[in-house]
């Protein structure tokens, strides 16, 4: 059975591009290229939803290291705990206050983005910060 070696994380949203935004700006990702055919991704959603536009979108990590992240508009809003979620690993190798130091500092950065701290989990050597993105699905600083 062969390996699968890509994989994309996908997000169902309200505002494509709020969304995208705030997750190019987290993990330094850029939008992706547009599709074949097309000059902008308000073009290719024009062409698949004329009553739509901004149905989907892409980022990309520039360095090509990390997955895609694909967004799509969804009509329903965020109901429930997400079932899986992202951490962002900000404090690898760090333990302690130095770790927490870390972590505070990029809730810090991300805050003003919109992010929302949830809790602070910290146990006096591992630490996480418990988030939320702008539109409410959690992720942790890790």
């Amino acid at each position: 059975m062969p390996k699968i070696r890509e994989f994309q994380v996908t997000f169902d949203c309200a505002d494509t591009e709020r969304v995208a935004d705030f997750w190019c700006e987290v993990l330094g990702y850029v939008v992706a290229p547009t599709p074949s055919g097309f000059d902008t991704w308000a073009d290719f959603n024009r062409s698949h939803f004329p009553d739509d536009e901004g149905s989907w979108l892409a980022c990309v990590d520039p360095s090509g290291a990390g997955p895609r992240l694909f967004f799509q508009r969804v009509p329903e809003g965020k109901v429930a705990k997400n079932k899986i979620h992202l951490d962002v690993r900000v404090g690898t190798g760090l333990t302690g206050e130095e770790r927490l130091a870390a972590l505070e500092a990029e809730c810090a950065r991300l805050l003003p983005l919109g992010a929302v701290r949830e809790r602070l989990l910290y146990d006096g050597t591992d630490s996480c910060i418990v988030m939320q993105d702008v539109e409410g699905n959690e992720f942790c600083l890790d």
